[in-house]
């Protein structure tokens, strides 16, 4: 699947990389996962020029806040013939609302 589309990147150019920085419970515009695996990418900022994503992934070792290649993403050879997927059906809405994570003082 091809994860750097015109759709995605209209969605994410409200939030370039940085700009959810001091925000308490980030807005996640997209989300990305694997079809095979437990893992999933909720995208909080996105820079188009150099293809980079700040997320939060769940479902590896531990979640966490990082940043992530989206080309590197899209190169991602799975069994069966899968890649990493975008959600397509995903809605838009806080961290907090996607995962366990919680807004803390």
């Amino acid at each position: 699947m091809k994860l750097i589309t015109e759709e995605f990147i209209a969605v994410m150019k409200p939030y370039p990389l940085r700009s959810q920085e001091k925000v308490k419970d980030p807005f996640v515009p997209a989300k990305f996962f694997n079809p095979v695996g437990s893992q999933t990418w909720f995208m909080l900022e996105y820079d188009p020029e150099t293809k980079l994503a700040f997320s939060y992934v769940t479902g590896m070792f531990k979640d966490e806040f990082g940043y992530v290649s989206l080309e590197e993403l899209e190169n991602v050879k799975l069994p069966y013939w899968l890649t990493i997927e975008r959600d397509l059906h995903f809605k838009p809405r806080t961290l907090s609302e996607c995962t366990t994570f919680r807004v803390t003082n």
